[in-house]
């Protein structure tokens, strides 16, 4: 389980600002289901040109939904170019900050801020889309994304990059790619990437019992909104097996709501190993 601060679980269990604005002055929407993160971004400006009202939807893991709502409140009331000036690294601030591997979740907070800001000067016209030469084929993440990252917070290794924008977090293959931009970008070479902390082991039994809670605390009333239920089956190492119930057994998108949902939800309070799957008839 993710180490959050008292701030981020409450942003992420009372967020602020959540919904859509009917009649939006700018949209911004940055992300994509095939990564698991999308946020989109509604703001309305008052007649001096502040933001009188932000609203956010996002599919996403804790720190998705916490750094949407801190940046609402980081936002309102200022103009566009106040607004312009807050940084990713504001929003992990204000909320007392984020684990190293959920940065990028602040940082697609500052996109959809950006791109709302140039939809509203476009009239409308402008949408976020990918520029440049794309690295991480996994997550879509293009050169100028890297650099842009590794210029704005001082990164230093390939998993520093991953960590604040998720290039190099699938297959693996653009990480040789990524240190060639954090050499040219920094004008040295980068520095060699650290060993990866023990993980954490969990025995059996605790990893039910984490899972048990996590599906009755996160995942059993949102399946539950629409008519839908699950049930844990089994434990087989790193692997979930539960069965679909209700709605959910029934519903074409249940493939996605496993991975997309229910995985992302276990793998944040659990386990980042865990790999869900149905129960075979």
């Amino acid at each position: 389980m993710w180490d959050y601060t008292e701030r981020v679980m409450e942003h992420f269990r009372n967020p602020r600002n959540v919904g859509e604005i009917a009649e939006p002055d700018a949209v911004g929407e940055v992300g994509s289901m095939a990564c698991g993160d999308v946020l989109r971004l509604t703001l309305k400006l008052d007649e001096e040109g502040r933001i009188a009202d932000v609203k956010f939807k996002t599919f996403g893991c804790a720190s998705s939904i916490a750094s949407a709502s801190a940046l609402t409140e980081l936002v309102k009331g200022k103009t566009l170019e106040e607004a312009e000036t807050v940084t990713n690294q504001d929003i992990a601030a204000f909320l007392g900050g984020l684990p190293e591997q959920k940065m990028h979740c602040s940082v697609m907070g500052k996109e959809a801020l950006e791109a709302a800001i140039e939809n509203y000067r476009t009239g409308g016209q402008a949408k976020h889309v990918l520029e440049g030469k794309v690295v991480c084929t996994c997550f879509g993440v293009t050169e100028p994304e890297i650099e842009r990252v590794v210029r704005e917070n001082d990164l230093r290794t390939v998993q520093d990059v991953t960590n604040y924008c998720k290039a190099g977090g699938g297959c693996g293959g653009c990480r040789g790619e990524i240190e060639q931009i954090l050499a040219r970008v920094r004008g040295i070479e980068p520095e060699p990437e650290k060993p990866a902390p023990p993980k954490r082991r969990l025995t059996n039994i605790r990893k039910i019992q984490l899972i048990q809670e996590t599906i009755e605390r996160e995942i059993r009333p949102m399946l539950a909104k629409d008519g839908g239920d699950l049930e844990l089956i089994d434990l087989d190492g790193d692997q979930v097996i539960v069965s679909m119930r209700g709605q959910c057994a029934v519903c074409p998108a249940a493939g996605f709501t496993l991975d997309g949902f229910v995985g992302e939800k276990l793998r944040e309070f659990v386990s980042p190993e865990l790999v869900v799957v149905e129960e075979k008839p």
